[in-house]
């Protein structure tokens, strides 16, 4: 795997905005239309591409929301012709390096539907937890707690990393 993590652009965005998830997985994700006109009216939201050498294979977009201070990782999504390749642990290992390096953060949020059994378990294993919190679209809300960790090969946590925030895989 060659994966990068690019910002969505002028350049980028239409053939972004043309990622789909996998049939049946619709209700856990907004399109990457609804995301980008979502960060268009909020300057907080970071829109990125996901790709593999040169093939576009996902999306995300993540941020510090609200007073709170808490850093999301808002949407991750992969299309639905790259699902199923081993990709979810890898880009979520690379967005949450990321993450902690554009912000510093303790924490790393995310929320998830619970009948989303399988991202659930993918950021299970990334060391996310769930809190007890839900969001405003009764999505359970995730923790990665990050102060002194960094997420090393094979989703496991050690010693450096930081938070993140919301996925289907």
């Amino acid at each position: 795997m060659d994966l990068k993590i690019e910002p969505v652009t002028k350049q980028n965005r239409a053939a972004v905005t043309a990622l789909r998830v996998k049939h049946g997985q619709e209700h856990f994700v907004e399109t990457v239309e609804e995301c980008l006109t979502e960060a268009d009216q909020l300057a907080l939201w970071r829109p990125v591409a996901v790709y593999d050498g040169a093939q576009l294979i996902g999306f995300c977009m993540y941020g510090l929301w609200g007073n709170n201070g808490r850093v999301w990782l808002d949407r991750f999504l992969l299309d639905a012709g790259s699902q199923g390749k081993g990709y979810s642990i890898p880009v979520l290992r690379a967005l949450i390096a990321r993450i902690r390096e554009e912000y510093g953060c303790d924490e790393l949020y995310l929320s998830v539907y619970k009948e989303n059994t399988l991202a659930l378990s993918i950021y299970q294993r990334l060391g996310f937890a769930l809190n007890g919190e839900l969001d405003i679209n009764g999505e359970e809300i995730m923790v990665l707690p990050c102060k002194s960790l960094s997420v090393a090969k094979g989703g496991k946590t050690t010693e450096g990393a930081k938070r993140i925030y919301s996925v289907v895989a």
